[in-house]
């Protein structure tokens, strides 16, 4: 692990490990990032079957921890996973519990979001992932509401992504909350990608939606962030983005799946609990 002392992040490996969405997690948590400080994230992997464990790409893993790790976790992502209709495991479902009870954030990426599932910690929330997979989440889990448009969701301290690279989207959402915009504007420019991301998942399907201009919304965004305890009216906002209140409402909900009330109220709201 590296010389830091922020959060430890812990990053599951498997037989069939989706390499992309486990990639994208050890760019962001586990690059040497000196210019960030001694405080920023510890990062670390750990199997949680026995080997060989294989990837996609063809290569063999050899992992320097067991599943014993996430028992030390401050945030445990899955990178993925197998397949909408594999089973997962028992006792890596009882560890996942005891984390999120303990404290942990738990984070998934794309088909991940079934091993959250599995391990009941998204009943009763709203959680996405990869459009392909909303169907079977839904049919398979009818205790979680399904959202099959965002790129990412939250449900208290357990965040979902959809499809991989809306994972890269979540973890700069989740460095955002942790060290603040600069310090997400920071990586986003290493990985050569924007801070925010708009739109929704509906730019990815088969027959994609028009493209449309709302960069304007990234900036408020941030700004949002910050002074979540200034008044911020519907008509500031607009005003904001150079936008008619209809247009900005619209793009707005583009951008972030929610409406400005609904974005205002959980953003706040995940401050004051401190998730």
């Amino acid at each position: 692990m590296p010389n830091t002392t922020g959060p430890l992040v812990v990053a599951l490996l498997y037989d069939g490990l989706c390499t992309f969405e486990f990639g994208i997690v050890a760019e962001i948590f586990g690059l040497a990032r000196p210019e960030m400080g001694a405080d920023w994230y510890r990062f670390a992997s750990c199997a949680i079957e026995d080997g060989p464990l294989r990837a996609h790409g063809g290569f063999s893993l050899t992992p320097d921890h067991g599943s014993e790790l996430i028992d030390q976790a401050d945030i445990v992502i899955v990178p993925g996973w197998k397949g909408a209709s594999e089973s997962v495991p028992d006792a890596l479902c009882e560890r996942l519990r005891r984390a999120h009870d303990r404290g942990a954030r738990l984070a998934s990426i794309c088909s991940g979001a079934f091993v959250l599932a599995a391990a009941g910690l998204l009943d009763g929330g709203t959680a996405t992932t990869h459009w392909r997979y909303a169907d079977a989440l839904r049919s398979q889990y009818p205790m979680i509401v399904v959202d099959q448009v965002s790129l990412y969701r939250s449900h208290g301290r357990i965040l979902t992504s959809a499809g991989s690279a809306a994972g890269i989207d979540l973890l700069i959402e989740i460095v955002r909350q942790d060290y603040g915009a600069e310090a997400a504007n920071s990586v986003a420019r290493r990985l050569v990608m924007p801070a925010h991301r708009t739109g929704g998942q509906a730019q990815f399907l088969e027959r994609p939606v028009p493209a449309r201009r709302n960069s304007e919304i990234a900036p408020l965004l941030d700004r949002l962030r910050v002074e979540l305890s200034a008044l911020w009216t519907l008509e500031r906002m607009a005003s904001e983005c150079r936008m008619s209140l209809r247009t900005f409402a619209r793009r707005f909900t583009e951008a972030t799946g929610v409406s400005p009330g609904e974005w205002l109220v959980s953003n706040a709201s995940r401050k004051r609990s401190g998730s």
